[in-house]
């Protein structure tokens, strides 16, 4: 029988025919529809086959730039046809994509930068103003900028190029080069919502096996059109969506940010099936005078992520997309999303959960000492499977303390029921601490978006004297509605135990977010750390 080293197969033969690779997943649906259209992007459209093709091109052209395995691209850019095929000509080259997050600073995306040696960037014309800020520092590995789209008046940096001219340097015939299934194809940061951003390192299997399981989890055909309003450098739209759909040979509509009327335009001109949108902007077309009493037959799936939805939310929703399973699902850049999902059938009657475990998931919950608990017991979010990340960049402690005990820790409290659907609690950073009791943040901010007059809600807790932290509540009001102070507190007390209730509420008109839509929780505590000294 022959062996994994027989010298007669050559390591790239074995290794193009049995390996998992992303890009891999393109040429398959190219394959399979060639003439089905990929990418929608405007009045752009690009079929499976020409993807394919631009993808072997900028996959030569970047090789030819000098850049070797594992060598980092980043792409600065918003939704485009641009970030895909650089995403994928890296994958089939064996490089790293790394998106940049646009919600960070630009000394923020510079460190990035520095700390991934990104030799290479694709950037976007209109982003010329970020990325002059983002090289205005030091940033010594980086040495070739390729720019798409219009720029502004003075036209090229000096030594910069154009993307299609990079593009041009490249050759139709397919790019096949030894590529490993555990290295690294991009590297997306963290929001960095408590320090630094941390570089996340996901493999081709990682990326491949959670493409699948939300194909499976989004029950995909080659007949589904999904809308990518959230960015592509977050890993919700990137692996939980846009790979699952290209798996299958569907359709990816591109537009740049979320605005209500023109994602109605296209939810009907496309027909889009499959939809993940922030509960924000959920709201933003349920109160559009125009929209509100729209609906969208087409619809199939529904999904929200990032905050929980009160129970009219829901009903709105669904009022909006009658033929859909509204549900929510949940993950995180190191534990390559989805890990858990809500079943259509708990869509209702567990709407507050997290829902379930994915199908390449493990999901339990741990005690701080290592040991499994039983259902109904608190402790830590923890999984196993292979779309887990290969580690933190440059990290090597936090990398050794995210896979301890043998499962990825995750940071995130709860417990799971009989059905195995997961309540839960909080971040263990944003659990308060107040007179000796824990109060998780995320009960006291669902009671709050049960008042009518509430449209978001962030809880933390305020340093006091007295208390440790005091709870303190800073709420964002539904347009048209007042609210008393007192009034919120009132509401709290007949819902909740009394040390749970806030000592204050802060009214604002928007919370600091990252460039994905999260509360920044620990620039809110900066903000209001002196409201009780």
């Amino acid at each position: 029988m022959p062996q994994r080293d027989d010298p007669a197969i050559s390591p790239l033969e074995r290794n193009l025919v049995e390996r998992v690779n992303v890009a891999d997943i393109l040429t398959r649906s190219a394959d399979l529809y060639p003439e089905k259209v990929a990418i929608i992007e405007g009045e752009r459209l690009l079929t499976y086959a020409e993807f394919d093709r631009q993808v072997n091109r900028l996959g030569h052209a970047l090789l030819g730039c000098g850049l070797v395995s594992q060598d980092v691209v980043a792409v600065m850019a918003r939704n485009a046809t641009e970030l895909l095929l650089t995403y994928f000509a890296c994958a089939r080259g064996g490089l790293i994509c790394a998106p940049v997050n646009l919600g960070l600073r630009a000394s923020e995306i510079a460190y990035c930068l520095r700390d991934a040696g990104a030799r290479v960037m694709i950037a976007e014309g209109a982003l010329s103003d970020l990325a002059a800020a983002t090289r205005a520092e030091e940033l010594p590995s980086l040495h070739q900028v390729f720019w798409f789209g219009t720029m502004p008046d003075g036209g090229l940096p000096e030594g910069d190029g154009r993307f299609e001219d990079l593009l041009a340097r490249g050759k139709d015939e397919a790019l096949e080069v030894l590529v490993h299934e555990r290295e690294a194809v991009q590297l997306l940061y963290t929001s960095g919502t408590t320090a630094l951003p941390k570089g996340v390192l996901t493999s081709h299997l990682a990326v491949t096996m959670a493409g699948l399981s939300n194909a499976i989890g989004h029950r995909c055909t080659p007949e589904v059109a999904t809308l990518v309003a959230l960015p592509l450098f977050h890993c919700a739209m990137l692996n939980s969506i846009t790979i699952p759909v290209m798996i299958v040979g569907g359709t990816v509509v591109l537009t740049q940010g979320f605005e209500p009327h023109q994602a109605a335009r296209l939810l009907e001109e496309h027909s889009i099936q499959l939809m993940v949108l922030l509960p924000m902007m959920y709201g933003l077309m349920l109160t559009d005078p125009e929209l509100k009493e729209r609906r969208f037959p087409a619809m199939r799936r529904a999904m929200y992520a990032m905050a929980p939805l009160p129970e009219e939310g829901l009903r709105q929703i669904h009022a909006m997309f009658p033929n859909a399973d509204v549900v929510l699902g949940s993950g995180q850049t190191e534990f390559t999303p989805a890990t858990c999902m809500q079943r259509p059938e708990h869509q209702w009657s567990k709407a507050a959960t997290w829902g379930t475990a994915t199908a390449m998931t493990r999901v339990a919950i741990m005690d701080e000492h290592g040991r499994l608990l039983s259902r109904g017991e608190t402790g830590e979010i923890v999984y196993r499977g292979p779309q887990v990340m290969n580690g933190y960049l440059n990290l090597p402690d936090e990398s050794a303390a995210a896979f301890r005990h043998g499962w990825f820790h995750s940071g995130d409290v709860a417990y799971m029921d009989e059905d195995g659907a997961i309540w839960f609690k909080d971040r263990y950073k944003d659990v308060i601490k107040t007179g000796g009791e824990n109060v998780a943040s995320i009960e006291v901010e669902r009671c709050l978006l049960e008042h009518p007059a509430v449209a978001e809600a962030a809880v933390i807790g305020a340093p006091h004297a007295h208390w440790g932290e005091a709870i303190t509540a800073v709420v964002i009001l539904r347009p048209g509605h007042r609210v008393e102070e007192h009034m919120l507190v009132a509401h709290c007390r007949e819902r909740l135990a009394g040390f749970k209730v806030p000592k204050a509420v802060v009214f604002v008109r928007d919370f600091p977010r990252t460039g994905t839509g999260k509360i920044q929780k620990n620039v809110i505590r900066s903000q209001l750390k002196a409201l009780y000294q």
